[in-house]
């Protein structure tokens, strides 16, 4: 026993003196945190709503806004105005666009380019009257000759020259027959040939039909024959447009100013106040419009569709369900 007794006892002394190994030793100490600590840490905040998502940009090459002088929705079919029909079976329109008070041609007009009410860009007379100046605002013509875009008006009342000053314009006719002057020119033509040149925003007016509800009476046989050959000359257009293959990259616009009833307008009559308003091309829904549309919309539509800033005094707002866009909440009727 002896001879097993004294090995053992070196061994077991031998063991116990054996340094602990590293796995056993007491870990280092930790660098500081930059994470406060509770007793200092700041309360936590309210959850952020997320922004809403961006609008998607929508753009198109050029803009052509046509308005039909007088245009009631109705005479449409029985003008048989077939290109107009056409663009509404393939575009997205409303047959029931409000315009505003007074439902004349100068003030609407102003509305439709300057984007919004009356109220401010005060243009109320319906005259040509040069000492009054032009309408207040920052128009259409504005934003689009500051962003560097060629910009044309082809009309047929002089008066129209009041919606925007000349500098914003790079061409600017009126054929007008109120004047009594024989013009060489159509109004399809001037617009023709500047399409010819190249343009990002242009503005046709065709007058004849007012003229013609004055002289015989809204919705009369007179007036329909005289938008049916205005159709007929818008026709050319959207030809020259397909010719010279501008078509495709093209938001078109079709409107009116007013309507009217028996031999007149500028009321509140709903015969006087509501509009057509369609818009066609590459891009554009095909459907019928849901959601209201004001004449103002027709500047910001146009603003949109070109890239440009819409200013945040204006009353309208871009027809987004053209775009099948979705549409925020807006108070109407838009001008009181």
């Amino acid at each position: 026993m002896r001879r097993f007794t004294l090995p053992f006892l070196l061994f077991f002394f031998l063991f116990a003196c054996q340094t602990p190994p590293a796995a056993d030793s007491p870990p280092a100490a930790l660098p500081p945190t930059t994470t406060p600590s509770p007793v200092n840490a700041p309360s936590p905040s309210p959850t952020e709503t997320p922004p809403p998502p961006a609008t998607p940009e929508i753009r198109f090459d050029r803009v052509l806004i046509v308005s039909f002088d007088g245009l009631r929705p109705d005479a449409i079919p029985q003008a048989k105005m077939e290109n107009l029909l056409a663009l509404m079976q393939n575009g997205a329109y409303t047959l029931g666009a409000q315009t505003v008070m007074p439902s004349v041609t100068l003030p609407a007009h102003a509305s439709m380019l300057v984007g919004t009410c009356p109220a401010k860009h005060i243009v109320r007379w319906n005259e040509y009257v040069p000492e009054n100046g032009y309408a207040i605002g920052e128009d259409l013509f504005d934003l689009a000759h500051q962003a560097g875009l060629r910009t044309v008006m082809a009309v047929g009342k002089e008066k129209l020259r009041q919606i925007t000053e000349p500098q914003s314009l790079d061409f600017f006719a009126f054929v007008d027959d109120t004047d009594k002057i024989e013009d060489p020119f159509a109004i399809e033509q001037l617009a023709i040939q500047q399409m010819m040149k190249g343009f990002e925003l242009m503005f046709v007016h065709f007058p004849k039909g007012d003229l013609e509800g004055h002289d015989h009476g809204w919705m009369s046989r007179q007036q329909l024959r005289q938008y049916g050959r205005d159709d007929e000359a818008f026709g050319y257009i959207l030809k020259a447009l397909r010719s010279l293959e501008l078509y495709d990259g093209t938001l078109i616009i079709v409107t009116a100013d007013h309507g009217g009833h028996d031999n007149t307008h500028g009321t509140d009559r709903l015969e006087d106040m509501t509009i057509p308003w369609i818009a066609a091309g590459k891009g554009i829904q095909n459907r019928p419009l849901s959601n209201p549309v004001h004449i103002t919309d027709t500047a910001a539509t146009a603003a949109f569709a070109l890239g440009l800033p819409i200013p945040p005094e204006w009353d309208g707002m871009p027809v987004f369900e053209a775009f099948g866009l979705p549409v925020p909440p807006r108070d109407f009727p838009v001008c009181q």
